[in-house]
């Protein structure tokens, strides 16, 4: 019996092995689970949810033995506060990873399979050439009052999803270019689901509505953003005078340094979310060889163009961030909250002030130049 309990002794893991048991099967479920889980809703069964899910299993398992030896290291009571501080920390280590994986390694989406024909619309399939012999996928509804939008969904979804604001925007005679974002929908190259590929990929569009195949008048350029799109659009502002007007929807930052505003709001916790979220740039630039890209407050700041920001009711971060934005440049930056709606659900929630609000915000910004 002694010799069977020391032999299970030293079977166990100690202390210091199980710090970095715990680190590395953290990783990996962060890791898994942002590749793994994303790929598995919508693309099913592939190479990458396998391997993702492996990850999530062996990650789930090691947590598992790291948070057990760190319990058994303890005595007495404190074995409880060392459960609940170990799984914090594995937490904590997982949102690190797993939401940089995510928004690096997105899965390919095709779309729903709607065009603007779904919703009575006529329009024309075009290529909007990027870097590297990249290219965006677009719809192009034409103008009918000389002036023209680029429309820019939100990550994780194409341009089928911005159907009905590309209705209503049509609709006063608008002409509506619907892109999907690159490695989204239609378009080459490697999606990321934080906008960083935004500036470029915005002054694509423009280029394209600048042109004279579509018709459109020099300076009724505007761009009408959700969520990822709008932050997209913000930052194009200090890079692309074509831009006459940009409606942003639902944007917060897409990277750490727009959010120091979290501090201001909620005090240490808002000052631990600023250091959870420079290690999620850092480890997006890592993983995506691409540097972060400009601010929104600078983009805010070095444009001209007038901006309108509509902000969720519901998501009482979106006001804060349109607050700290509109401070930038309180002439030109107008924000209107919608009671009771959720992330980018204006239109949904109220859609004859969405109508109203954004087409009268446009049809100030491109009225005709006499």
């Amino acid at each position: 019996m002694a010799r069977r309990a020391g032999a299970d002794r030293q079977r166990r893991v100690g202390p210091a092995a199980g710090v970095v048991v715990l680190v590395l099967g953290a990783v990996l479920v962060g890791a898994g689970g942002g590749l793994g889980l994303p790929h598995l809703a919508k693309v099913g069964w592939s190479p990458a949810t396998v391997a993702g899910l492996l990850a999530l299993c062996l990650g789930v398992a090691l947590v598992a033995v790291g948070i057990v030896a760190g319990v058994r290291a303890a005595h007495g009571w404190w074995r409880v506060p060392a459960a609940l501080g170990l799984t914090v920390a594995a937490l904590l280590v997982v949102d690190l990873v797993a939401v940089p994986v995510a928004a690096t390694m997105v899965p390919a989406d095709p779309g729903d399979g709607r065009t603007p024909a779904s919703v009575g619309l006529p329009f024309r399939e075009v290529r909007l050439p990027v870097t590297r012999g990249e290219s965006l996928a677009a719809w192009y509804v034409p103008t009918r009052n000389g002036a023209a939008v680029v429309l820019l969904h939100g990550s994780g979804s194409t341009r089928s999803s911005t159907l009905r604001q590309a209705a209503v925007l049509a609709r006063h005679g608008y002409g509506v270019l619907l892109p999907d974002a690159r490695g989204h929908g239609a378009s080459t190259g490697r999606a990321m689901d934080l906008g960083w590929h935004g500036d470029r990929d915005v002054a694509a569009a423009t280029a394209y509505l600048s042109s004279p195949e579509a018709g459109t008048d020099p300076g009724r350029i505007a761009a009408v953003g959700l969520s990822m799109g709008g932050e997209e659009a913000l930052g194009a502002l200090a890079v692309d005078p074509r831009l006459a007007a940009v409606v942003a929807e639902g944007a917060t930052g897409r990277q750490a340094a727009d959010l120091g505003w979290l501090s201001t709001r909620y005090g240490w916790r808002g000052q631990v979310q600023e250091g959870v979220e420079d290690v999620h740039t850092w480890l997006a630039a890592a993983l995506s060889g691409l540097a972060p890209p400009r601010t929104l407050a600078d983009g805010v700041r070095r444009g001209r163009a007038p901006v309108l920001l509509v902000t969720a009711g519901d998501r009482p971060d979106e006001g804060y961030a349109a607050a700290a934005l509109r401070a930038v440049a309180p002439a030109r930056v107008e924000v209107w909250t919608v009671p009771g709606a959720d992330h980018t659900g204006g239109l949904a929630t109220a859609p004859a002030e969405w109508e109203r609000r954004v087409v009268g915000f446009l049809d100030r910004a491109l009225r005709p130049v006499e």
